[in-house]
């Protein structure tokens, strides 16, 4: 074992309490950046310096060269440079102050409409006027997300996606024109980070990698082991269900999910013109 294959498989082993089962040799010379990949983390404190707008348009250019479903190319990018409409959108997203840290603020979106154009243009009808009209654009914006951070990161900048963007959908649309049928998917900040990330431990590979069919034997026991990986400092909703000891990710996660949170999206997708069924 290489110098190099041991880092990818320390930190896979950081990463997945069962990492140790996976053979970081085969990584043979790609192993460098592969440890980066499975060591990265989102990055919430940065420093103040600003990312050259030079420099977010090539991450853009990468990010959009990303896989498409069908080569739709249903994913757009906006880049907020205006002060004022940084401010709005930052105060529309509420306690996050990483999304004021931040040097640079992006937001990604599906766009359904620039096929809904072509299909226009063409003299065709749009018959796939259904949910998978949405999803696809979704996913695609998501994978583009994805490509920009994996980007970014290996230039030494820092991000962190947010998708409290959500939270208010039909404001963030407003604010940035956004037309029929093109929605956002999440923000990501972006900047120079003020410290190293740390590695955020994911359930085990043995209840979320399967192999052939989907199996869910062991789970309880798996996440029963992983809470103590994830402590958090501060516990949601104490008011409502009081201090925890134990309080980890699975407590965590359970909270977070009791309350309502973005029930109106799917109305707001509707008025953008998207049929759901």
């Amino acid at each position: 074992m290489t110098e190099k294959t041991q880092a990818l498989g320390e930190a896979l082993a950081a990463r997945f309490c069962d990492g140790s089962a996976v053979d970081s040799d085969l990584a043979g010379a790609a192993a460098e950046p592969l440890t980066a990949l499975a060591a990265r983390g989102s990055v919430r404190h940065f420093r103040s310096a600003p990312v050259a707008p030079a420099l977010l348009r090539l991450l853009s250019a990468l990010a959009l060269s990303s896989p498409t479903k069908s080569d739709l190319q249903q994913r757009d990018i906006v880049l907020i440079t205006e002060p004022a409409l940084r401010q709005r959108i930052n105060a529309l997203i509420g306690d996050q102050p990483w999304t004021g840290e931040a040097p640079a603020l992006l937001v990604f979106c599906g766009n359904n409409r620039r096929q809904r154009q072509v299909h226009a243009l063409r003299g065709r009808p749009f018959v796939n006027d259904h949910l998978d009209a949405f999803f696809n654009a979704a996913v695609d914006g998501g994978i583009a997300l994805s490509a920009f951070v994996m980007a970014a990161e290996a230039l030494g900048l820092g991000c962190c996606p947010i998708s409290a963007i959500r939270n208010e959908a039909q404001a963030v649309s407003d604010l940035l024109d956004l037309p029929e049928h093109v929605f956002p998917v999440a923000g990501l900040a972006v900047g120079w980070p003020a410290a190293a990330p740390e590695i955020s431990p994911r359930l085990p590979l043995s209840v979320t990698l399967h192999e052939n069919r989907f199996s869910e034997e062991g789970i309880e026991k798996a996440i029963a082991d992983y809470d103590p990986l994830r402590r958090y400092a501060t516990q949601r909703f104490v008011e409502d269900y009081g201090e925890d000891t134990a309080y980890g990710w699975s407590e965590d996660k359970a909270r977070q999910y009791s309350k309502p949170e973005r029930a109106g999206f799917g109305a707001f997708l509707r008025r953008k013109g998207f049929r759901l069924d």
